[in-house]
């Protein structure tokens, strides 16, 4: 098959998916969106790969607290992901992580070319925003959360095929009438890219982290995250008498939110933009243990793809997180803490990390079983089996 996937946030295993299917004999073509500010992924062809790799919407710029014009530019962004798929032509596209308003417009225009298209499913949109609105996001949200709803039903009756990550959209697409053609294919991380490492790596040592015990946060920060929770943690571990340093690898407002809660508790803190995707083994590997976040809001309906990399990295893992959520479970598997994400859970939290930081071979044990939970979950073969079947169903 001609095969277009199209990942709007550019992340790592979406693209090992392009790979693998390319791999096979597919005709593929990876795009991303550079409007989108986040660690990539691998986003380069490679001698000898056949897969071709482009962007959509170089020079878009957005404002996320400009919510009107923001809006204009994703439906801008729909008018150019259309055009890029009427220049590659492919039998089938597969669609992550595309935001409302641009997949609305590349919906409609799919149904007029009678162009076939796979929903991969990352995030139920509608469902976070109704959460947040009157709380991180005005009342006013509240009908852009109905028209999201309406929008993103819509959308998935004009997919051919939709892919979940989690059994929990799975009432969701019943609702919709779109569970008939919907498979549940949980999200991972690439094995042979993100490796366990050496705690003294170059990265580490380039950064001064060689010789002092880290909290390490390293993605996006948006609504679905409390950043100072980040800090409160590591100022929590800090009172058990544990020097800890906090690490956070990311761009955007949560810095400023970040660095002003460090400041006032007085938190050691290395903040960090996002580092190229090659160092990523050596980012992770520098952090003792490793922190994952989610609002109690969006835990059925998100699933962190950080703590899939973190897992692959053979690292100790905190999250404060809901414990219904997907990853939660693997996180308590791989012999990691979960807590709430509240103040409240901080106090078990922080007992946690300074029990492990205290106990070399406590903390050899979780790394290593971190390692074999995700060798055990993470079969690229597997998915790709998955993936290629759904599409082919997707482009008759």
């Amino acid at each position: 098959m001609r095969v277009l996937v199209h990942d709007y946030s550019g992340h790592p295993f979406q693209a090992q998916l392009s790979r693998e299917l390319a791999r096979r004999g597919h005709d593929v073509t990876h795009s991303t969106c550079n409007a989108y500010v986040s660690g990539k992924g691998r986003l380069e062809a490679q001698p000898g790969e056949t897969i071709r790799f482009e962007t959509v919407g170089d020079g878009i710029v957005f404002d996320k607290g400009r919510f009107v014009q923001r809006l204009l530019l994703e439906v801008r962004l729909g008018v150019e992901l259309v055009r890029h798929v009427r220049r590659v032509r492919p039998d089938v596209a597969l669609m992550s992580n595309v935001q409302i308003p641009t997949l609305v417009v590349f919906a409609a225009a799919m149904a007029l070319f009678r162009q076939p298209w796979v929903l991969w499913h990352q995030d139920v949109y509608s469902v976070a925003v109704r959460s947040f609105a009157g709380a991180k996001l005005s009342r006013s949200f509240r009908a852009v959360a109905l028209a999201f709803d309406l929008a993103e039903r819509w959308t998935s009756r004009r997919a051919s095929q939709v892919v979940v990550i989690a059994d929990s959209f799975v009432p969701v697409h019943e609702r919709w009438g779109t569970a008939d053609k919907t498979t549940v294919i949980a999200n991972w991380a690439p094995l042979d890219e993100i490796v366990p490492v050496q705690r003294k790596n170059d990265w580490a040592v380039e950064h001064e982290l060689d010789d002092v015990q880290t909290l390490l946060y390293s993605g996006t920060l948006g609504l679905k995250h409390d950043p100072a929770l980040l800090v409160r943690l590591t100022a929590a571990v800090r009172e058990l008498g544990r020097p800890v340093r906090l690490v956070v690898v990311n761009e955007g407002p949560a810095a400023d939110v970040i660095r002003a809660e460090a400041d006032r508790l007085d938190v050691p803190l290395t903040l960090l933009p996002f580092q190229p995707y090659e160092r990523l083994p050596e980012v992770l590997g520098s952090g003792d243990v490793l922190v994952v976040l989610l609002d109690q809001q969006a835990g059925a309906f998100s699933v962190p793809s950080k703590t899939l990399s973190y897992l692959c990295a053979g690292r100790p893992v905190v999250g404060l997180m809901p414990e219904e959520n997907a990853a939660s479970d693997l996180v308590e598997r791989a012999g990691g803490h979960v807590g709430r994400p509240e103040a409240a859970s901080l106090p078990a939290a922080a007992a946690w990390v300074d029990a492990l930081l205290a106990d070399d071979e406590r903390r050899d044990t979780v790394r290593a079983q971190a390692r074999e939970l995700a060798e055990q979950e993470f079969s690229l073969a597997g998915c790709a089996d998955r993936f290629e079947a759904v599409l082919e169903r997707g482009a008759r």
